[in-house]
């Protein structure tokens, strides 16, 4: 007889999801301000500073997180109709991804054009001026000027919102290029439920297992074989028959998943640049030639394959679900998304303004036939200064996120919820709640 499957378990996940999204903020203020972490070390001659050692690294790189994003996208969001599949219920669990499909625009769209609207009030009122002289490139690189026109203004938004979902471009935005790709894993998740909903458990893995092998083999490694590993997860952690195999043998699930979590940050600890600067990462350069396919970004693949390693670790290790289930990580993770769409702009305005705006910039000097040069970047005006703002920087963007989540996130809810019932039939309209993240 098949044991029933095992109780739904989905509270370390926002703990991950927290953990990745604070993650992502730390990788964008290393390379505004630090990007030597990048590499692995100093140089090919000199040491590794403490931060960019393995295992510590991660804590600077933002990859990974990208990774996981699209690892509990695929398993949050398939978790409930696989359960209602195996229930025998397949046709709730079609409506119930129908229904999600349709949401999910609106949950990701919305959100993402309030937060590019607010970013583009700021950069014509100037708000971006400090950030372009900046002597951090990632900061200039990421913050564009004014539109030259009230009406150019209004035609550069518009542009920008459109381009955004066509080509991951947004000047006012440059992170949102990871929106279309994570939207395009949604969909991808809904249209493999679809398919596979009414196909046998065993059958099913199988054929997800085969399209994480057809992503990982096509390049797919921004979300592709991510989402398919978080599908993947999500049928194992309801199945009745491996959760009893697993509890049979603690010590051997105990070691084995220690041992995933432990390669799982190694592999996200792969440098960006300069992977040979490091005996460590240049085995792993080594390593990668014979597992990835030819031709692809190793610094993609490896947190990517680090990711999924991870997740599958945690996914079976009591202590560190016990971990991620913490209050306050959880609270992070239920403020990820308002994180996320935030800290870019507020890099480049708030702290930005606390770190360069007391600063004057250095004349540059004179060319060959004695004309001034415009004057040099702008320093950081004290070192004392980075010390004491970034902690509270941070406190800061949690409290804005916070205040995004009260006020804002459930507007663009309520909006999607309007326009659902304008456009569904009377016998689809039925109060559920969105599905997470």
């Amino acid at each position: 007889m098949t044991p029933p499957p095992p109780k739904r378990d989905v509270v370390w996940v926002d703990g991950l999801r927290g953990i990745a999204s604070v993650l992502v903020v730390t990788a964008h203020i290393c390379r505004s301000l630090a990007p030597h972490l990048l590499s692995p070390a100093m140089s090919d001659k000199l040491p590794p500073t403490i931060l960019q050692l393995p295992f510590i690294r991660c804590l600077v790189m933002g990859r990974a997180s990208v990774a996981i994003f699209a690892i509990v996208t695929g398993y949050v969001n398939s978790l409930g109709p696989l359960k209602k599949a195996r229930a025998g219920n397949a046709d709730a669990a079609l409506s119930g991804v129908a229904k999600s499909t349709f949401r999910r625009f609106g949950r990701f769209m919305i959100p993402a054009v309030v937060a590019t609207v607010f970013s583009w009030l700021g950069c014509q009122f100037g708000a971006y001026d400090i950030a372009r002289v900046a002597d951090s490139q990632w900061i200039r690189d990421t913050s564009p000027e004014s539109s030259t026109s009230f009406a150019g203004a209004f035609y550069d938004l518009f542009k920008n919102l459109g381009t955004t979902w066509i080509d991951g471009f947004n000047t006012y935005d440059r992170i949102q290029w990871t929106l279309t790709y994570l939207l395009k894993g949604s969909m991808m998740t809904y249209l493999s439920l679809f398919a596979l909903v009414y196909v046998k458990p065993r059958w099913r893995m199988l054929i997800i297992a085969g399209m994480f092998y057809f992503k990982w083999k096509s390049g797919d490694a921004l979300v592709g074989f991510n989402i398919f590993c978080g599908i993947f997860l999500a049928d194992i952690s309801i199945d009745g028959d491996i959760a009893s195999f697993a509890a049979a043998h603690p010590f051997f699930q105990a070691v084995g998943s220690s041992i995933l979590i432990f390669l799982g940050l190694l592999f996200c600890s792969y440098p960006e640049e300069n992977p040979e600067w490091a005996r460590w990462s240049t085995k792993l350069l080594n390593f990668g030639y014979w597992i990835f396919p030819s031709g692809v970004e190793f610094s993609r693949y490896y947190p990517g394959l680090g990711a999924d390693v991870l997740a599958a670790g945690v996914m079976f290790n009591a202590t560190a679900k016990k971990f991620l289930s913490l209050r306050f990580l959880c609270w992070m993770g239920k403020l990820s998304w308002p994180v996320y769409l935030l800290h870019a702009p507020l890099i480049r305005t708030v702290l930005t303004w606390v770190l360069f705006g007391a600063s004057v910039r250095p004349p540059q000097g004179k060319d060959p036939n004695g004309n001034n040069l415009p004057p040099g970047w702008l320093p950081i005006a004290n070192r004392w200064v980075v010390f004491f703002a970034l902690p509270l920087f941070y406190v800061f963007l949690y409290r804005v996120a916070g205040l995004w989540a009260s006020y804002v996130d459930p507007w663009c809810t309520n909006l999607t919820q309007r326009f659902e019932d304008l456009v569904f039939r009377e016998d689809a309209k039925v109060d559920k709640p969105l599905l997470l993240s």
